[in-house]
């Protein structure tokens, strides 16, 4: 009798009453038929994700063999590219080589102009100087004597016209 009396039989007793009526209330079948959609579901994203594979690995090869090509397009390119620079740094230095030479010449057609152009300068600063004198030394003579306006004048215009 004391065995009726232990809580343990009780919940013992408790729990197979719960499952008997889990049974007869076909949840065994409703877990089962869930379990079975879920595995499903996992089953078609495995399909899914073997698919996605397969296409995922012939891109991969797809896109190797368009590396390729385009390494070997990049080698002829640049094969290319120096044969060019070499061809257009020879060039380069056959047109620096000419316009040294015509800068050279150009240069040395400036410095004789600007030689010219110094005498001539200095040829009209002397001749300007000459006149100035000139004058002082008229206006002098002529202050000594009397002073005439129109000799002024004369001397004025003798400026101007010896320059």
């Amino acid at each position: 009798m004391e065995l009726f009396l232990d809580s343990h039989f009780w919940v013992a007793i408790a729990f197979i009453v719960f499952l008997g009526v889990l049974v007869a209330a076909g949840v065994h079948r409703l877990a089962w038929k869930a379990l079975g959609d879920a595995g499903a579901k996992v089953q078609a994203q495995l399909d899914e994700a073997e698919s996605l594979r397969g296409e995922a690995q012939a891109l991969l090869a797809q896109v190797k063999a368009q590396k390729e090509a385009s390494d070997k397009l990049a080698a002829e390119m640049l094969a290319n590219a120096k044969e060019e620079a070499t061809r257009l740094q020879a060039e380069a230095q056959a047109k620096v080589a000419e316009q040294l030479e015509r800068r050279g010449q150009m240069a040395e057609r400036k410095i004789a102009q600007a030689e010219a152009q110094a005498a001539a300068e200095v040829r009209a600063a002397a001749a300007e100087l000459a006149a100035v004198m000139a004058e002082e030394v008229l206006v002098k003579r002529l202050a000594a004597s009397k002073s005439d306006p129109l000799i002024d004048k004369a001397i004025g215009q003798l400026a101007g016209k010896l320059q």
